[in-house]
């Protein structure tokens, strides 16, 4: 799905300096010319802005759910901080998180917040190999609630494995949804009406055409 805001999206992330280019090395081993980062959100002002984005990106898409669900880690913050902006435009929805130990004192487990019911829709920065995804619907599931569907920041657009990329692995396995905030191509139109970073726009180019999929 896509939105209409994610070039204020890149533009925050490249001010930010969440969205780094040069030479990096992914968890794959591929030699990617950019590098995003969402744990450098990390300030009151561009958090609550990358929050913002979430839930206008879940208020966009139009997908029905009735709570929140955020992964550990970074999952946790996301999940709180979209929950209160979409509280401020007036939708109003209960969320969880989990931890990765499980307490064995006080109210125990490994999930605190709401009851997980009803759909559940997952928040997180991004999905390289899935294990967080997968994760989360096996926690959703054997709670008796239902997987709505998976929001994330940005989308690489990028080959896994096999010919298809993370989100569209997850789209096939899940049977579920999954809503980008900004995608490879959002950033490819951006770097090219960018006089600032437009030298990576052919690196870029030429790491889609390398690894990317095509377009939705």
């Amino acid at each position: 799905m896509i939105v209409d805001f994610s070039r204020d999206f890149i533009a925050l992330a490249c001010r930010k300096g969440v969205l780094r280019f040069g030479a990096f090395v992914t968890k794959a081993g591929r030699n990617s010319p950019y590098f995003f980062n969402a744990g450098l959100f990390d300030d009151g002002a561009s958090f609550r802005e990358l929050c913002g984005y979430y839930a206008r990106a879940i208020r966009d898409s139009g997908l029905a759910c009735d709570m929140l669900f955020g992964p550990a880690y970074k999952g946790i913050p996301l999940v709180a901080g979209t929950a209160i902006r979409l509280a401020e435009a007036g939708v109003d929805l209960p969320f969880a998180f989990n931890r990765k130990e499980a307490k064995d004192h006080g109210e125990g487990g490994s999930l605190i917040g709401a009851a997980l019911k009803g759909r559940v829709l997952i928040l997180d920065d991004v999905i390289s190999a899935g294990t967080s995804v997968r994760e989360s619907v096996e926690i959703i599931r054997a709670a008796g609630a239902t997987p709505a569907g998976v929001v994330i920041a940005l989308d690489r657009m990028e080959r896994g494995k096999g010919a298809l990329s993370a989100v569209q692995e997850v789209r096939e396995n899940y049977d579920i949804p999954v809503i980008a905030v900004a995608t490879l191509d959002d950033l490819v139109a951006y770097l090219a009406d960018s006089p600032e970073l437009a030298a990576n726009l052919g690196a870029v180019q030429n790491y889609r055409t390398q690894y990317g999929i095509s377009s939705r």
